[in-house]
């Protein structure tokens, strides 16, 4: 089955390249939904996820460079850089983990939600630094936004902007790190009463054995995204995704989900 999820997930990349607009969104379930970034508003259905495509993809050159996928379950989460070419020539490469959940439906394997995590204030801050061109693309992006997503979807997309940032990234570092160490009295008051704990994600376990199984991990990319703090991290077992999520506050843990492969 993973070689089936896989090729779903690397139908994307492959229309997004050819500006296939159609095969990119016939990836998706007609109710699919697509939060990107994670915390800006979501996409639901295809007329949406068209739109989202006209707005976004369409305009632009894009090239996933893959460092890792993970499948856990019915879930593919792939550890990458996006590197955007603008309509003006600016070139970004964003730092991204993308969680794809599929679903079969009519014996086929369509995409259920796509959550893009990265961090807009930093593809922003490289727009900025690319000086006149850089404007120029942001300049054209804002009748873009309007035009396709309305006054509504532009300020949900700015809702990008709002993160748990530099502070909810070192309280899920420590947290993970602390559990690499086998250090539960670090992290157990980190987690909130009511925490959700998996490992891997889809199976719960208490916290004396999600550090149990967590001893050895090591922390690598971070990223903060909406609520949440993606980490790719390297375990006993292999290679995988930590998606952590920060309670409101941003001093507890109301989550942690491990994925591995």
């Amino acid at each position: 089955m993973s070689a089936e999820l896989l090729a779903v997930v690397e139908g994307s990349p492959r229309a997004v390249a050819a500006h296939d607009r159609a095969a990119w969104v016939g990836l998706f379930a007609v109710d699919a939904r697509v939060e990107d970034p994670v915390g800006a508003r979501v996409h639901v259905g295809a007329a949406a996820i068209g739109r989202f495509y006209d707005t976004f993809i369409g305009p632009n050159g894009i090239a996933f460079r893959v460092e890792h996928d993970v499948v856990c379950g019915t879930t593919v989460y792939r550890d990458l850089d996006v590197e955007i070419t603008m309509s003006t020539g600016v070139r970004l490469r964003v730092p991204m983990h993308l969680r794809y959940d599929l679903e079969q439906v009519g014996g086929s394997w369509k995409i259920r939600a796509l959550h893009a995590h990265w961090e807009l204030p930093v593809m922003v801050g490289q727009l900025l630094a690319a000086g006149g061109r850089g404007l120029a693309a942001a300049a054209r992006l804002g009748p873009q936004l309007l035009g396709n997503q309305g006054i509504g979807g532009a300020l949900g997309f700015c809702r990008g902007f709002v993160r748990v940032g530099a502070g909810g990234k070192r309280l899920a570092t420590g947290m993970m790190e602390a559990a690499g160490r086998g250090d539960a009295a670090v992290v157990r008051p980190v987690l909130a009463s009511s925490a959700v704990v998996e490992w891997p994600a889809g199976t719960p376990l208490g916290v004396a054995e999600f550090v149990a199984r967590a001893r050895g991990l090591t922390v690598g990319k971070t990223i903060a995204a909406g609520r949440f703090v993606t980490l790719s991290v390297q375990t006993p077992g292999g290679r995988g995704i930590a998606e952590v999520q920060v309670a409101p506050g941003g001093r507890r843990i109301s989550a942690v989900r491990v994925f591995l492969a």
